[in-house]
């Protein structure tokens, strides 16, 4: 048995019957939706036809929100439906970005995300899903789609039926029958400032002229779906990398012609642990049920890269706090060997947010390949940032600020290539081209070049061990951790601007 739906937009007439008839039978929130009616307008005056698609959860096969969630809250059903958990969900809103549909929203009374669950409580004891029973039209079919005396199935089989976003490879269980294709695809058609029965939650795209829908196929009405991350997941990105950076550069420090006595025994693990913990509390800060944070490690998803990610900082942070406490009893050999032993968690700690990102299936810049080695970078660079500020060894040249300035380039050219590369698919040229139009992405990048030069500077002009000099590093450093925070900032909020319905 697996049960779907199928949308006969033949018979569709947008009454919105079944959007109603679901937000009565599942107390859904006002403001919310777990099932819509879009209108597309195609055409011009006075020969234009008003297109209805409606729009839910389709059950996916291989569902990313069931792979990404981190405590299992969404479950897929042995009869195909993609079930949540209320009282499991941490509200971490992972699923919403996994989600390629827009069709998980976070309910702000409970702290938990909510979505179609196929009325799963009616189509245990026989009865149809709410939408399907209230349709005026019976344009909503739902049914077991693998029994062939099914009307669905029948339906499916006997005509040329479409599916959404298939490219994504999430065999979704939701079908259109005769249904304007260009009001299934996302960005198809141009969104006005204003819907034709509200004010719109949230702004349409700011996109550049070759990227606009043509004047003849216009949204008038649909679900404005406001970013699921903000500061929080932004902000966490920097404090990881300069947690993990400092660790990085714990083991190399007489390399890089630093002190590795005095201050040098502790300041990289205390630099590290300190921005780690910042990290945890961002982390644990941004889900709606904070509380329930400990099933991320004692009930576990092992698929989810939120989970593997927790594993990580785990033993990155017992690695890093082993190694403060031999410096501090000034074991300097045991600490220099566990430091080395901290690198690789350091290593994973600056780069797993790479295969968690690429479990966000519905945010396609986000997916592009090479980020773990640009995080690896940024990490790179900050950890160079900490290692300058510590005493240079007598008689060495100091490595450390060269390192940075170097580092420094890099980052700023993997910046560069990540705003103007060529993308894979049409969402992430979209999500470019609004991230090349951020000012705070043209800020962040000139902020890193900045740190470089004024390091560069107090380098060549300053004396060793001078507090002009320290205080020249400690101004790159910071200008380098505001430059990332910058393009983070931009680098999150663009994708979340390109509309998944």
């Amino acid at each position: 048995m697996g049960f779907g739906f199928l949308i006969d937009q033949r018979k569709c007439i947008g009454c919105h019957a079944c959007t109603v008839a679901c937000k009565s039978e599942n107390d859904v929130p006002l403001g919310k939706f777990r099932t819509w009616v879009k209108y597309t307008e195609k055409g011009r005056f006075p020969d234009v036809r008003r297109h209805f698609t409606v729009l839910r959860c389709n059950h996916c096969d291989e569902a990313p929100c069931v792979e990404i969630c981190p405590v299992s809250a969404l479950d897929k059903r042995p009869d195909a439906i993609v079930d949540l958990d209320r009282d499991i969900c941490v509200g971490c809103r992972a699923c919403m970005q996994a989600c390629p549909y827009d069709a998980i929203h976070m309910n702000e009374d409970r702290g938990t995300c909510e979505k179609c669950h196929y009325c799963a409580h009616r189509t245990e004891v026989g009865l149809a899903p709410a939408c399907v029973v209230v349709c005026p039209e019976e344009a909503i079919v739902a049914g077991d789609v693998d029994d062939p005396s099914s009307t669905i199935h029948r339906l499916i089989h006997e005509n040329d039926v479409e599916q959404r976003k298939v490219e994504k490879g999430t065999k979704p269980r939701v079908w259109y029958l005769d249904g304007l294709k260009d009001a299934l695809v996302p960005g198809r058609a141009a969104e006005p400032e204003q819907w034709i029965w509200a004010d719109r939650a949230q702004p349409s795209a700011d996109l550049p002229s070759e990227f606009r829908p043509p004047e003849d196929l216009i949204t008038t009405l649909d679900v404005d779906h406001a970013p699921v991350w903000g500061w929080q997941v932004w902000t966490y990105l920097v404090t990881k990398n300069l947690s993990a950076g400092a660790m990085m550069a714990a083991p190399f420090l007489a390399l890089l012609g630093v002190e590795t006595t005095g201050v040098a025994r502790f300041l990289p693990e205390a630099v590290g642990l300190l921005f780690l913990g910042i990290t945890l509390f961002l982390l644990v800060e941004d889900l709606g049920r904070p509380e329930r944070f400990w099933r991320l490690l004692l009930k576990p998803n092992t698929r989810s890269w939120l989970v593997k990610g927790a594993w990580i900082l785990t033993a990155f942070g017992i690695l890093a706090s082993a190694s403060l406490v031999t410096g501090l009893l000034g074991m300097q050999g045991v600490q220099q060997g566990l430091r080395w032993a901290t690198l690789p968690a350091a290593v994973l700690a600056a780069g797993y947010s790479a295969w968690l990102f690429k479990q966000c299936r519905g945010r396609d810049l986000w997916c592009e390949p090479g980020l773990f080695w640009q995080l690896l970078i940024r990490a790179g660079f900050l950890g160079a940032g900490v290692a300058m500020l510590l005493p240079t060894l007598s008689g060495r040249l100091p490595i450390a600020p060269v390192v940075f300035i170097w580092l420094g380039v890099a980052t700023a050219v993997g910046i560069f290539y990540e705003r103007m590369r060529l993308h894979r698919n049409p969402d992430a040229e979209r999500a470019e081209a609004i991230l090349r139009r951020n000012f705070s992405s043209h800020e962040g990048m000139s902020l890193v070049i900045l740190s470089a030069v004024i390091v560069q500077v107090a380098d060549l002009f300053t004396d060793v061990g001078s507090l002009l000099r320290i205080g020249g590093f400690a101004l790159g450093l910071a200008l380098a951790l505001s430059g990332l925070w910058f393009y983070e900032r931009a680098w999150i909020r663009a994708p979340q601007s390109v509309p998944n319905s």
